[in-house]
Order: structure tokens, then C-alpha cells, then sequence
């Protein structure tokens, strides 16, 4: 494959999160790696992914292996894509956009939270309105409408209701840190941003980072506390049919659940018309207790993967995650940490830089395998 966009220092995500870590600031780090209480879950993500092996085939004939997938009507150039992660630009100025950026040169999709620190305007503009967005459930229909409509307009392509978030999840280090948005000025803080010279001033040229595409509806400055109350009162995560079924009549477009952990709640994705899941906890930030994402998505794709679209986030980590999750039934994969880890450590360069890692080492899998397409991944699973 070409060398285009391939830093050699920093051949393996491990190596962009080393570098991410020396970087940025502490706060910002351990918000960006860390999960919920003791990290059981955030762990487990990944090393029950990392069990599963797969059969290399050396002798049977290969004509070439492509990773291109079709997904809901569009030909993406690999089976994974970049995931809504919240306050983005607190980890690199404007990496939102960074990536949106390297999602379209590369043609895999990029979703935005809608907690992120770009609006959807500025993601439509970069990615010509080829962008998924996924929606935090807002209490007031209004404000829902709003939004919805706003995603509408800019060409959003595929809309995410996100259904893992009834509460948010139990951070031990953000509450250490005193996590807000902007960062609250405690003094330690204020010393790791001192330390961190190259972060802060990209920061203050960029400005002050913010929940663009909830600008219009929150007041400005919230610390730790204020953020939360806004959260719980703006915003209504507990789903059920009376709140998913008016998104569903009024989205014209594809529509699908993010969060999905049991095959109890895939079939009621399924009977209430949605056209994909992603099985997901959340990379680990919202139940310690619960199952890894891959163990999950094994019995969600034996009863439900004939009737739905079914696609996994959270512990993928390289180009082998990926394909032992497709082994495993998913037909997508999304990698959160992965980008961010790249745009940390890299910059500008860093959405690009991460996404040739995981094309190249996914072409090497599908080389010992002898996978000529992605859907041959799951005939090769030992």
C-alpha cells in the first residue's frame, strides 16, 4: 500500500497514544483513555476482542484482497469508520474537524457527537454532508426537532440515537480533575497546560473549545457541576418506543441505535424499524459490571444479524480488532480512541496518519488469511 499520510515513527496506535500522553495535558489524557470506576470493563473490551483467533489460508489460490464495503447504499474504501466522541476539541484544537477531514479524503464515514466541539454546520461543510451524527436524546421535543432538522438540512447521511446514557457514567479521574469546558483553572491544571506548551498555545489560537451544535441552547462556561445539571435537565437518555418511534417517522434517512448490549434490545431496534445497531458500552464509560462489546455482539448477530444491519464499537484498538470483530459477525466497526490518540499525538496529520495504520494492517490480515473481501473474514475464525 503507498506511504501517503504514514509517519514510520509511530507505526501502531500504542505508539500514537505513548505519544498523545506526552503531549497534552494530564486531564485532558485521562479523560480521553480513561472508562468508568475501576476500568474492568474498558479492559475487558479489548482482551476479549484479542482472544479470538483467526485461520491463516497460505495455500489456496488469492487473487488480491479488497476491504471496500457497501453499507447502507454507499461503497466505503474500508469496514471501519471514526466514532462520536464527546468534547473533542479539548484533546487537540479543532480535531473534529481534523478528522472529518481524513474520514472524506479516505472515504470511511465520521459521526458527530452531539456533544462534540464542532457543530454540524462545520462537519457538513467538510464533509460535503457525507457525515453520520449521533444524538444525545434531548427532554424537550423542541429541542430534539431542532436538531434533528439541523442534521436534516446539512445532508447528514445517517443519524445515530445513542441509548447507552440513562446515566452518566461514574469517572473517577474527571471528577478528580474537575473536569468542565472550558477546563476549570485549578491550579494543577493550570500547571499541566503550563507543561504542555505546544497544546496550549494551538488552543488559544484556536479559542476557547465548546459544544458548537448546543451552543445555541446552553449558557456559556459551565464548570464541573453546572455541566452535569445542564446534561440531566437538557437531555433524556433513558429510550423506549414513545421517544425512538417520532425520531423514526420524522428521519427520512437511515436510522440507527448506538449502545445496543443485549439481544433483548436488538429486537426491539428491529420492531420499531430501525435500520442498523452498534452494539457498544461506550468504550467502557458507563457499566463497569457488563459484558465486553464482542461478547455482546456474538449473540446479537446469532438471533438478530439476518434482520438488521449489526456493527460494533468499543476495545477495537488496530486493523487484527477489526478483523476479528468482522470474524465475529459485524458487519462495520467503528474505533473512537484509536483517532484521537492519532490527532494527540500528530496533529493535522493525525486522522490520516491513523487511518493508513489501520488500512495497512488490515490488508496484512486479510493477505494471511486469504481474505479476497471483508464478508470472508467470518469463514476463517478457528
Amino acid at each position: 500500500m503507498s506511504n501517503l499520510n504514514f509517519d514510520s515513527r509511530y507505526p501502531s496506535v500504542d505508539d500514537l497514544r505513548s505519544r498523545a500522553k506526552k503531549r497534552i495535558p494530564r486531564f485532558a489524557f485521562e479523560y480521553l483513555d480513561g472508562g468508568c470506576n475501576g476500568d474492568v470493563n474498558l479492559r475487558r473490551n479489548t482482551s476479549d476482542i484479542r482472544a479470538i483467533e483467526l485461520i491463516p489460508r497460505y495455500l489456496a489460490q488469492h487473487h488480491g484482497s479488497n476491504m471496500e464495503v457497501d453499507l447502507f447504499g454507499h461503497t466505503y474504501d474500508a469496514p471501519f469508520g471514526i466514532a462520536p466522541v464527546g468534547l473533542q476539541g479539548l484533546i487537540w484544537p479543532r480535531c473534529a474537524e481534523i478528522l472529518a477531514r481524513a474520514a472524506r479524503e479516505h472515504n470511511i464515514p465520521f459521526c458527530l457527537s452531539t456533544v462534540s466541539t464542532s457543530s454540524i454546520e462545520t462537519i457538513a461543510e467538510i464533509t460535503e454532508g457525507r457525515f453520520w451524527f449521533q444524538l444525545y436524546h434531548p427532554a424537550k421535543a423542541e429541542m430534539r426537532t431542532a436538531i434533528i432538522e439541523r442534521a436534516r438540512a446539512a445532508g447528514c447521511e445517517v443519524l445515530v440515537i445513542l441509548c447507552d446514557v440513562p446515566t452518566f457514567g461514574y469517572r473517577p479521574r474527571d471528577i478528580r480533575n474537575g473536569l468542565a469546558m472550558p477546563p476549570k483553572m485549578t491550579l494543577t491544571n493550570i500547571l499541566q497546560m503550563v507543561g504542555k506548551p505546544n497544546w496550549a498555545i494551538k488552543t488559544l489560537l484556536a479559542g476557547q473549545p465548546n459544544f458548537e451544535t448546543l451552543r445555541p441552547y446552553m449558557p456559556a462556561d459551565l464548570d464541573l457541576a453546572q455541566l452535569g445539571q445542564f446534561m440531566d435537565e437538557t437531555f433524556s437518555g433513558r429510550l423506549d418506543e414513545s421517544r425512538i418511534k417520532p425520531i423514526r417517522d420524522m428521519w427520512p434517512g437511515k436510522l440507527v441505535l448506538k449502545g445496543v448490549a443485549g439481544v433483548e434490545d436488538a429486537e426491539k431496534a428491529i420492531a420499531w424499524g430501525l435500520d442498523g445497531i452498534i452494539v457498544s458500552n461506550h468504550g467502557g464509560r458507563q457499566l463497569d459490571a457488563g459484558q465486553s462489546s464482542i461478547r455482546a455482539l456474538k449473540s446479537i448477530v446469532e438471533t438478530c444479524g439476518d434482520r438488521i444491519k449489526v456493527m460494533m464499537d468499543s476495545g477495537l484498538r488496530s486493523g487484527p480488532d477489526i478483523a476479528r470483530t468482522i470474524a465475529c459477525g459485524a458487519e462495520f466497526t467503528f474505533l473512537g480512541r484509536a483517532f484521537m490518540y492519532g490527532v494527540a499525538a500528530l496533529g493535522e496529520s493525525g486522522g490520516n496518519h491513523t487511518i493508513s495504520i489501520l488500512k495497512r494492517q488490515l490488508q496484512q490480515v486479510m493477505e494471511q488469511t486469504g481474505c479476497e473481501k471483508v464478508e470472508d473474514f467470518p469463514d476463517r475464525i478457528s
